[in-house]
């Protein structure tokens, strides 16, 4: 049997064009003489739907596009995902369903059995779980028709499981001859390698090839990476398709040639996963441009070449905005960097109205010194300046904060936290400084010239908000920091636990006391790109109004 893997880019809600484009890949694949086409998880409603499935509008505008799907199939089967109805009661109502079409009608249907309530899954909300899943006949073959989380349960490879069930063993058992998943698998660093490993493993112990056919794409904070793929029977990867691009591959079930694809290294990775979900995020929203403000440090400089990246330079406008307290190195690195990416740039000193604000206010602020509210200050009117840019030429204004500083607070209300996409809200500093270099290298590589200069990376990071200051001032090292973060935010580990690994126990409790204080900053932050095991925003869920130190 020859299989199309059909990894397309959808947008949610937009059931008209991704009906448009499943029927397109469709007729490829059926041109290409492949026997059955295979779409991602939740095709024609685009993933993740969330409430958008409380509309009984929209599942049935996704029902009538299955049914317009099926009629217009010719031999050559498709197979996709939709959202079905239950018709339980009590119950969801709903179910995340997948579909065989062929030769004008539906054939057969499946429905998600695992359904996912952990990170940014929260699948139970919305679905009932199947009560059974049989194999389907076509063609001489039984297909194990699943979707994603229903391959993600076996427990030889699984050390601790979420499910009780394990879906893709019951089909085996029952006979089937192909696992075919429908998936929806969201991307962050090593994931993939997780993923071949799991369904290697899972093909060769099941004794029948494994087809996996990943969504491409940016939906709101979360970037899909395809990599659909084919195992063999012995566990051997016989195709895959591209990462972080639409894509067709045309594979022969029968092929016992392994494939190999090249592995980029994971700050290439996290570049193509950024500048996707930046596209993405932009185009789907409406937006056709973007604007950033150029500090002359290392964060704004990658931002700006991860837009540039995804959008073209002529997309992309910087503005520098200074103040007393910027150096002149970080306004040539700001110019400089513009001109290597070749993008509009302008400066608008922030100083006069800093004055005149700090003149305005004086009344209210007699007996009082300086402090970290004249330093926000700057910040404020820095915002204020790029949303007028934003508002006036329609461009999306990109946040530069990274995950370190946005994980301690270490950012300002309505002042650099402005903006519609915190484009590296994820990105640890430390894997900041990775990606920048990893940026040089690379268009050192294709031009011969670098993006980034040199001294945006070498020089002590600092908001340049006072005299002098640096990060350091405020923030331990920011590998230690970054290994506190890591620990307490990732991997959910107490104070404790990290003061008895060898972290500095003045340092740890401080950083901790940070990340807990500044949950009220983050609740009000631009929505970011999730690129990690575990980001801020719908995937963790603290409250602000609490009282437990960890």
């Amino acid at each position: 049997m020859r299989v199309a893997l059909a990894q397309i880019n959808t947008t949610v809600g937009d059931l008209p064009g991704n009906e448009s484009r499943i029927l397109k890949a469709y007729r490829s694949g059926s041109d290409s003489g492949a026997d059955l086409v295979v779409f991602p998880e939740l095709t024609l409603t685009g993933y993740p739907p969330r409430d958008l499935l409380l509309k009984d509008a929209f599942v049935e505008a996704n029902l009538a596009a299955l049914d317009r799907l099926a009629k217009a199939t010719g031999k050559a089967g498709l197979v996709v995902g939709f959202v079905g109805r239950s018709g339980r009661n009590p119950g969801r109502g709903l179910t995340n369903s997948v579909a065989l079409l062929a030769e004008g009608t539906i054939v057969a249907l499946r429905h998600k059995t695992l359904l996912p309530t952990y990170d940014v899954f929260d699948e139970d909300r919305y679905f009932d779980p199947a009560e059974a899943n049989d194999p389907v006949p076509f063609r001489g073959h039984q297909l194990g028709l699943t979707v994603c989380e229903d391959l993600w349960n076996d427990e030889d490879f699984w050390r601790e499981r979420r499910h009780r069930l394990n879906p893709a063993a019951r089909l085996v058992e029952a006979g089937a001859t192909v696992l075919i998943n429908l998936s929806a698998s969201p991307w962050h660093l090593g994931k993939e390698r997780t993923r071949h490993a799991m369904l290697s493993q899972l093909a060769a112990k099941s004794r029948v090839p494994v087809v996996y056919v990943n969504l491409v794409g940016g939906n709101d904070e979360l970037v899909f990476d395809g990599q659909s793929c084919v195992l063999d029977s012995n566990g051997h990867r016989i195709s895959q398709a591209r990462a972080f691009a639409s894509d067709q591959a045309l594979v022969d079930l029968r092929a016992s040639q392994p494939s190999n694809p090249e592995s980029p290294c994971d700050e290439q990775r996290l570049h193509d996963a950024l500048v996707l979900g930046t596209r993405d995020y932009l185009e789907k929203c409406g937006f056709r441009s973007a604007v950033v403000g150029l500090s002359g440090g290392i964060d704004s400089a990658v931002v700006a070449c991860l837009a540039v990246a995804a959008l073209g330079p002529n997309n992309v406008r910087g503005l520098s905005l200074p103040s007393e307290f910027s150096s002149q190195g970080s306004l040539d690195d700001a110019r400089d960097l513009a001109r290597n990416l070749g993008i509009a740039y302008d400066v608008v000193p922030i100083q006069p109205p800093f004055e005149a604000m700090k003149t305005r206010l004086a009344p209210l602020f007699a007996g009082r010194p300086e402090d970290t509210t004249e330093e926000n200050l700057q910040a404020r009117l820095r915002g204020v300046t790029l949303m007028a840019m934003s508002n006036k030429f329609g461009s999306l204004l990109l946040t530069t904060g990274n995950k370190s500083e946005l994980a301690v607070g270490y950012c300002t209300l309505y002042g650099d936290m402005c903006g519609g996409l915190a484009v590296i809200s994820d990105v640890p500093k430390t894997l900041v400084y990775r990606l920048a270099r990893w940026i040089n290298e690379d268009a050192l590589r294709r031009t011969g010239g670098l993006l980034i200069p040199e001294s945006s990376i070498t020089k002590p990071p600092s908001a340049e908000l006072r005299p002098n200051q640096t990060d350091q001032d405020s923030l331990p090292p920011y590998d230690v920091l970054d290994a506190i973060l890591e620990g307490y935010v990732v991997e959910d580990q107490s104070a404790e636990d990290l003061i008895r690994s060898g972290l500095d126990a003045v340092a740890v409790r401080r950083v901790v006391r940070l990340i807990d204080g500044s949950e009220y900053k983050r609740r009000q932050a631009a929505p970011g790109l999730k690129v990690t095991s575990r980001a801020f925003g719908v995937g963790r869920r603290i409250p602000i109004a609490q009282r437990w130190k960890g």
